[in-house]
């Protein structure tokens, strides 16, 4: 595989070799990659948690087990003036 890398991120590889935390370019883009694969990972895995969250809001709309809008904005409305108050 052959790749073309831009100066500035050669320069910035040849730093962290410089720096002694890798002994070659190849570790610094194996690392990176490494943690580019991760965050993807755990990207996906929280938009699935979202995913799972959004389908028990509409589980719960399905079921009728939900609260009308102005009645919540009301409750919550006087929780603020009670703390408020305090």
């Amino acid at each position: 595989m052959n790749v073309s890398l831009t100066p500035e991120i050669e320069r910035r590889i040849t730093e962290r070799v410089d720096s002694g935390l890798y002994t070659t370019a190849s570790e610094v883009v194996r690392e990176g990659l490494r943690l580019l694969f991760e965050r993807d990972e755990a990207k996906a895995h929280r938009l699935d948690r979202l995913r799972a969250e959004i389908q028990l809001g509409f589980d719960d709309i399905e079921r009728g087990d939900v609260y009308p809008g102005e009645q919540t904005f009301q409750e919550a409305f006087a929780r603020i003036r009670a703390k408020s108050a305090t």
